[in-house]
């Protein structure tokens, strides 16, 4: 059944997501084909869109000149960028299912991560919006767009996860804590790290 994981049925969950995620409940995916098939490129294209809009038109911070960065800085922070969607996805679909043993859901390691792709499709298709890296034109994309994967988490986990609505509400807010809580503390970590010198140099 990991062949009902593909191209289409992530396009599917897009503007079909009920049926694509009663599809999803009736498969047993193995984690890595997921991954390797489609996570993996799903992660690569907001570093990618990221790298290319930062070299072609600079950050876009508020400032009057956009802020350019050398290739080598670019490449670390895209980088930095894929390894920290990795760990988010593997992260969030490995908490996912520790929790599924409190919200009575199931405890396939493959069905969190599909999940957790599908959850995140809309996001890295957003992405595009990197390619003209501007704080704002971002947000206005992004926002609507984080609003709609949220949608996608509480539809999606009574449904594939095989648990009543009600815990797959209580679930789904969790995982949405630990979500806001983890991209806090990378902000935090990302800011010492950076006052301590070990990110590109922004030549200011």
């Amino acid at each position: 059944m990991s062949s009902t994981i593909n191209l289409s049925f992530l396009l599917k969950s897009l503007y079909q997501p009920v049926e694509a995620f009663e599809a999803l409940a009736k498969a047993d995916p193995s984690p890595g084909r997921v991954f390797f098939r489609y996570s993996l490129w799903l992660l690569a294209l907001p570093p990618l869109f990221a790298l290319i809009g930062a070299a072609n038109f600079g950050w876009r911070i508020g400032a009057e000149d956009p802020l350019m960065m050398e290739t080598n800085s670019l490449l670390v922070v895209s980088v930095g960028y894929f390894i920290v969607l990795s760990f988010g996805l593997f992260s969030t679909a490995i908490i996912s299912r520790w929790m599924a043993a409190t919200y009575g859901a199931s405890a396939s390691l493959g069905k969190h991560v599909a999940l957790i792709t599908i959850v995140g499709a809309p996001l890295a298709i957003a992405s595009i919006a990197h390619l003209f890296p501007d704080v704002l034109v971002n947000v206005l994309v992004m926002i609507p767009t984080m609003i709609w994967s949220m949608y996608l988490l509480y539809k999606g986990i009574p449904i594939v996860l095989d648990t009543p609505p009600e815990r797959g509400m209580l679930m789904a807010s969790s995982l949405v804590g630990w979500l806001l809580v983890a991209a806090v503390s990378l902000l935090g970590i990302s800011m010492g790290l950076w006052t301590m010198g070990l990110g590109p140099s922004l030549g200011v």
